[in-house]
């Protein structure tokens, strides 16, 4: 009986490309989760260990996010259109190029009824929760969110910290400042609240201090978020955030012959800085 190899292909899967478009003060983002693949004749690869017929899967994720920048995004189905053309042009071997395209949508945070010009919330996603405990002589009301996804695509630096012998990080000036939000609050009082309209100015509390606010640090976003949501609400005790730090780093489009000045970054999920902090008033135990 015979073996042969059956069909295959390659490629590069989730490649997390975020295009800023930043020619005006209004800036947009195009925030893609990009996988590509190749299939065609590529036996060799598999049986003989010959790689010369084949693209790299690093190639195809560098192809990517150079192409975000030359071509921009208009479109999930242009970039991908672009992006397919040109994998399959660049490998004589390939049958055909796949490529997949997620788009996460965003939402201009609104502050005083109009969208902010570099302050986005991604669509979809949060989680309202309360936490009601009832004992004998006392009834605490915690509420909350989870999965707040927010991104600052400037107004945001990260300088002046502690260094020592195993310090790489460098100082920044202008970031993207972006955090999946978990917030928790505590109500001191709860016979003569509106649930459903408490919770929706906190959340707009929470977003419009987010976007207004120039962020030292995410632990200095976090603190003026709280104190907003304290001076606003008197039945509120403390609130208590865990914001992971969502990093996007600039990618080097140097060897492509092309800069990039803050416009395509890689939205790195892990490892990541995460930020923990509570809010109280004072004479309330933390």
């Amino acid at each position: 009986m015979g073996i042969r190899l059956g069909p295959n292909r390659y490629g590069k899967a989730e490649s997390r490309v975020v295009r800023i478009v930043r020619d005006t003060p209004r800036h947009e983002i195009r925030d893609l989760n990009v996988s590509t693949a190749l299939y065609g004749d590529f036996a060799a690869a598999h049986t003989d260990g010959d790689q010369s017929q084949v693209l790299p899967t690093d190639t195809q994720k560098n192809t990517a996010f150079a192409f975000a920048k030359k071509y921009g995004v208009d479109s999930p189905e242009d970039y991908a259109l672009v992006l397919g053309r040109r994998l399959f042009e660049a490998t004589p071997a390939a049958h055909g190029a796949m490529v997949k395209v997620s788009e996460y949508a965003w939402d201009r945070i609104r502050v005083d009824g109009s969208g902010h010009d570099h302050a986005f919330v991604r669509r979809g996603g949060e989680v309202r929760t309360t936490a009601v405990h009832v004992s004998p002589g006392r009834t605490s009301v915690d509420s909350g969110l989870r999965e707040l996804v927010v991104l600052k695509s400037t107004g945001s630096e990260f300088k002046g910290f502690l260094r020592d012998e195993y310090t790489t990080l460098a100082e920044a000036d202008d970031r993207i400042l972006a955090t999946e939000l978990q917030a928790d609050w505590r109500y001191s009082r709860f016979d003569d609240i509106d649930w459903n309209a408490s919770y929706a100015s906190v959340r707009a509390v929470l977003l419009a201090t987010f976007a207004t606010t120039y962020s030292r640090a995410l632990q200095e976003t976090l603190y003026l978020m709280g104190k907003a949501v304290l001076e606003a609400h008197d039945e509120i005790d403390l609130i208590s955030f865990k914001a992971p730090n969502k990093h996007h780093f600039l990618v080097d489009l140097e060897p492509f012959g092309l800069d990039n000045p803050g416009e395509v970054f890689i939205a790195a999920d892990r490892p990541y800085g995460l930020i923990e902090a509570t809010v109280v008033r004072d004479g309330e135990p933390s």
